[in-house]
């Protein structure tokens, strides 16, 4: 193990030196409880009793920490060649009755969820289980009243307001099926993501706040509806209280219907497989792919995954900065806490307003004890002064992590020394909107942590390193395409209404085994590091962007011929996005500037701000295969700077082109 740089931080192995045995046996019906771990000793110990008997793992943990209302005939059934997987088969549940109404007995007067506004003058707003009960109770008999029933989609467009919680919350309560989009994208990217589920409803508010900027939501979603049949009716929160247009007969507010509410409502009894949501991601090609989530593996999966990946315990304040709107904000704001009755705190702000200490206050104001952000926020604020961090003890925090995309070394220490204080490890966590939860990721207080390493599989999952020619690659100190040769509960089970994509993705590069478009290595000890993706997916602020669906948005301009974009080291956000153009003959003679900004704007609007180029190259061709087929990777390389070896290119059609985009390269 010499030349690995592990850092240990403080109390990390304190369970594992003074270990003695009888700490790995917690009495629970007189046998081993798997649903926590301790020490390092027991991960091993789990870890490989989930590899040899997955049933009989999983099904423990199932049925000691969850309610349900009819046990399984089988823990899982599985065709990995068809991509077809069922968890807990036949078994009966509720997932909103174990994220709320269980704890009421204990919990009721515990906070569940701590809302900080967007300005910090604002107050903030604590809602305990009790008081989240009636609010979701309420919520769930609106939608029943408006004729949501068990199996109807539900888009929900909504800012990080409670009503975003109580919303989806609410919805899986009556077995509707809640898709929600994220607040930042354009009225045709909802538009698109509305009519691929035909959702009857939308739940919208009249604006949402981000800075000192104030976004028209409602505005959007009016644009979006104009071709969008299957809406008819939509709901709108008040957050903004700016004047908005009411359609008649389809627009209703939404504060009216829950204060003539009920509270109580009897939550609809779900088969584990129900669909419980529809969450699009980007695909490498073409339209979003809307990954469906079902009921009870997700359940089992989120809460397992929370309790021991943050060192969760009673009282603790958990805090993930992610949006609701992408799948961290579903399993660790809203579900993976709940499940395990904790308190999360849902932040309708950002980063840098009003100034650069806005997180760093929080987590002092609230005492957060697991704060878990991206490290394109980290680099952000890693960019800023010193004193913006360091007027904070930070003495609740214990545990801190990271999503959306691997971490580079320098943020990481940043985050380490700085807002961990040493003090905490760092969580750097590995996983997918495919995946449901986290699949690789140190243990906090259990793993010893290495700088830009996801480290080590949680208990279920069997990573493995495939090479070219679809074999296994063994060992360590490897290379290879990451792929899971064993399903676990918190998988995708399917694209929504297109199950052969789905196979076609992710089952059939490496038949009978998941593959997650990632590549990884694995060192000297077994640890793995994300080396990023090896599709057409660039991972730009933590965010998957597929390269297709952003061309086809700059081809739609009138003076563009044909696009092709690439991913490119950036210092804040990870990658972003250069964009080379060929213009059609009207639009050559046209200024540059103004078209890089109309080209922009043509993506906002029909994808998003967060798709944007940073740079745009104007060039008279791009490198061909003579199937037609761009090389991509030599743009990759000269977007990066790189000129050193573009390796085989006698097969290209047009090989003179390389020199001029070369040249131009900005």
């Amino acid at each position: 193990m010499h030349n690995v740089k592990i850092v240990y931080p403080i109390n990390q192995f304190k369970y594992f030196i003074h270990s003695n045995r009888f700490n790995t046996f917690i009495k629970n019906k007189g046998v081993m409880s798997y649903y926590k771990i301790d020490n390092f000793e027991q991960y091993f110990k789990h870890y490989n009793k989930s590899i040899r008997e997955p049933r009989k793992f999983w099904g423990k943990i199932a049925e000691e920490n969850f309610t349900w209302y009819q046990q399984w005939d089988k823990v899982v059934d599985f065709d990995m060649e068809n991509a077809d997987i069922k968890w807990f088969t036949e078994a009966k549940v509720n997932i909103v009755k174990n994220c709320i109404d269980r704890h009421l007995a204990k919990r009721g007067e515990k906070t569940a969820i701590i809302f900080e506004p967007n300005n910090p003058d604002e107050s903030a707003l604590q809602i305990t289980y009790n008081e989240l009960y009636e609010r979701v109770g309420k919520m769930a008999n609106v939608l029943r009243e408006q004729g949501i029933k068990k199996g109807d989609r539900v888009c929900i467009y909504l800012p990080m307001i409670p009503e975003l919680a109580v919303s989806v919350l609410a919805c899986a309560r009556i077995g509707a099926i809640h898709s929600v989009v994220f607040a930042g994208f354009s009225a045709s990217a909802v538009a698109s993501r509305i009519n691929d589920s035909e959702c009857k409803m939308v739940i919208t508010s009249d604006g949402g706040f981000r800075g000192n900027k104030t976004i028209d939501l409602k505005g959007i979603i009016d644009d979006a509806l104009v071709n969008c049949p299957t809406v008819n009716s939509v709901l709108v929160a008040k957050r903004t209280n700016t004047t908005v247009n009411m359609k008649e007969g389809r627009d209703q507010w939404l504060q009216p219907l829950l204060d003539a509410a009920l509270t109580n409502n009897v939550a609809e009894i779900m088969d584990a497989e129900d669909p419980l949501f529809i969450l699009y991601t980007s695909g490498s090609t073409g339209k979003p792919k809307g990954m469906v989530h079902t009921t009870a593996g997700y359940m089992v999966y989120t809460a397992y995954t929370f309790k021991n990946v943050f060192n969760y315990e009673e009282n603790d304040i958990f805090w993930c900065t992610a949006d609701i709107g992408w799948i961290t904000g579903h399993s660790y704001i809203l579900y993976g806490p709940l499940l395990n009755g904790a308190t999360t705190v849902i932040f309708e702000g950002i980063p840098s307003y009003p100034d650069f200490s806005r997180f760093w206050e929080v987590i002092e104001k609230h005492k957060v004890t697991q704060f878990y952000t991206a490290p394109t926020a980290i680099r952000a604020l890693a960019k800023e002064s010193l004193d913006y961090v360091q007027k904070f003890p930070f003495k609740s925090l214990k545990v801190i992590g990271s999503v959306g995309e691997p971490i580079n070394e320098e943020a990481w220490h940043w985050y380490n020394d700085h807002v961990g204080g040493k003090k905490c490890p760092v969580v750097d966590t590995w996983w997918q909107t495919e995946t449901g939860g986290i699949l690789i990721s140190p243990i906090a207080f259990v793993t010893p942590t290495k700088p830009t390493y996801a480290t080590l599989p949680l208990p279920g999952i069997q990573p493995v390193l495939m090479d070219d020619k679809r074999n296994e690659i063994e060992g360590n100190q490897v290379v290879g395409s990451l792929c899971i040769k064993f399903p676990w509960p918190g998988i995708a089970r399917t694209i929504w209404g297109d199950h052969q994509r789905y196979k076609d993705t992710y089952f059939s590069a490496f038949p009978g085994k998941y593959f997650t478009g990632d590549g990884a290595l694995r060192d000297e000890v077994g640890y793995y590091r994300i080396t990023g993706r090896v599709d057409d997916v660039v991972i730009v602020s933590g965010h998957n962007l597929g390269t297709a669906p952003i061309e086809d948005a700059i081809n739609e301009h009138p003076a563009v011929a044909e696009s092709a974009i690439v991913g490119f080291p950036h210092d804040i956000k990870g990658n972003a996005l250069y964009g080379y153009v060929i213009l059609k003959e009207t639009g050559e003679y046209r200024d540059r500037d103004n078209l890089s900004k109309e080209i922009n704007q043509h993506i906002s609007d029909h994808i998003g701000p967060i798709a944007k180029l940073d740079k745009i190259q104007f060039v008279s061709g791009l490198p061909k295969t003579r199937s037609g087929k761009i090389m991509r990777r030599i743009l990759r390389k000269i977007a990066e700077g790189d000129f050193s070896n573009f390796g085989d290119t006698t097969t290209l059609l047009n090989p003179e082109v390389i020199e001029e985009i070369k040249v131009g390269k900005l």
